[in-house]
């Protein structure tokens, strides 16, 4: 059996800090979670105007309520989802079960991708119903921020699905969870074992012994 599956040891391990803030997926997550935080708390902080002339605030991106609902909504959904896959991240060593370690992988796979499109829908919409935008008492910083961290959140999300790209394949690779007894593998170089008794290399029966002849005195 091999000894690790999905990059880490089947036998399980305690968390080693230092190791889990080295790796790629860990520092990519982080960054996914500042920038979504920076998408969904500019909006909410400063993404909704309401001039004196009207009674209730519209988007500041060309008052389309949508886009700022839009990014919002996956902005917050982003946060999450890092939180959990952080967490998962961390106990993912002492999961020593191959079949749970793959559907968390794939799982991560699924999110990151998913989200990696998202993204770059949010992008295409806010860059261009920023442009689209003629007020002048639109705080242009911070939609801009919007969709600058919008663009980063494109990149980190892309590369966390390659990386649970990496890692499925390693998976795979590493552990095959189909074993197969040597016995009836006809493709195994090693030869079965004999199973039937070998006789030793005596003669099965001997001579007849002659008649017992009593001693001449």
């Amino acid at each position: 059996m091999q000894s690790t599956a999905y990059g880490a040891s089947l036998a399980g391990g305690a968390f080693d800090f230092e190791s889990f803030v080295k790796k790629p997926q860990t520092a990519l997550r982080v960054l996914s979670w500042v920038f979504s935080i920076v998408v969904f708390a500019s909006i909410t902080a400063e993404g909704y105007t309401n001039p004196q002339e009207q009674g209730d605030p519209h988007c500041m991106f060309n008052d389309n309520d949508t886009a700022c609902s839009y990014a919002v909504g996956i902005g917050i959904l982003a946060f999450l989802g890092c939180v959990v896959f952080l967490l998962l991240d961390a106990y993912f060593p002492n999961i020593s079960n191959a079949k749970d370690r793959k559907y968390i992988v794939i799982g991560d796979l699924a999110f990151s991708a998913t989200w990696m499109f998202l993204w770059f829908i949010c992008f295409c919409v806010l860059a261009n119903q920023w442009s689209k935008t003629t007020v002048q008492y639109i705080r242009a910083d911070a939609a801009r921020a919007v969709i600058a961290f919008s663009f980063f959140s494109i990149v980190t999300w892309f590369l966390l699905s390659y990386f649970a790209l990496a890692r499925y394949r390693q998976g795979l690779s590493e552990f095959n969870q189909d074993y197969t007894d040597p016995v009836h593998d006809h493709t195994s170089p090693y030869p079965p074992a004999q199973s039937s008794y070998q006789q030793a290399p005596f003669p099965s029966s001997q001579g007849q012994q002659g008649e017992y002849q009593p001693p001449t005195y």
